[in-house]
């Protein structure tokens, strides 16, 4: 009872600091507010003013695994997008967790690390290894077999209607009939990750 009650002042304290201006205490305990914070208890502004998503992003995973002959063997794709969606849709009351954890685990990754993949600080690390553990967990749950790395592939396709500016008025009141083209599909393929036991 009271080492829960100790966890809990704890945490209080950590994301009080973490939200409240910046103060002597806050700039001293940064790095320990930062761990404790990120990445599962992260703080922001979106639940007062959400930004709509004008994309559906299907998060893939396919793994590789060395036979004993040395050849190696590639998975199909496996649908981890489809997984959530299937867990929300049939769960009356779904987790937060459950309807965010690998869509946030993706941005924190996307802007962070950029298009190059390299991690350039310890948090980039973190994260990375973050949406790795999420896949390899999400893949081994669903799939039986070992295999020792993992790659992802994420494809965003543009929400209809999302981004579509009107076309003005002409003189004559009317719209101009124009023929508008799809915005593209946005095809990201991953680096291949090594899966450790422990994973790190």
């Amino acid at each position: 009872m009271l080492l829960c009650l100790a966890a809990c002042l704890i945490h209080v304290l950590m994301v009080f600091l973490y939200v409240a201006p910046p103060n002597p205490v806050s700039r001293q305990l940064g790095r320990q507010v930062t761990a404790w914070v990120y990445p599962l208890f992260e703080q922001n502004w979106r639940l007062f003013a959400p930004e709509p998503e004008s994309v559906n992003r299907q998060i893939s995973a396919r793994t590789a695994h060395t036979a004993s002959d040395g050849t190696v063997r590639v998975s199909a794709w496996f649908d981890l997008s489809a997984v959530d969606s299937s867990a929300v849709q049939h769960n009356v009351f779904p987790s937060h967790t459950t309807q965010n954890m690998l869509r946030r685990a993706w941005t924190s990754y996307s802007e962070l690390l950029g298009t190059d993949d390299e991690p350039h600080s310890e948090r980039a690390v973190m994260i990375q290894k973050y949406l790795r553990n999420i896949a390899a967990n999400r893949v081994a749950d669903h799939h039986r077999g070992t295999f020792e790395s993992i790659q992802l592939r994420v494809i965003a396709r543009p929400i209809a209607g999302s981004a579509a500016p009107v076309a003005p008025a002409t003189a004559d009141g009317g719209r101009p009939t124009a023929t508008t083209t799809p915005p593209p599909v946005d095809t990201r393929l991953l680096p291949w990750w090594k899966v450790t036991p422990d994973g790190n």
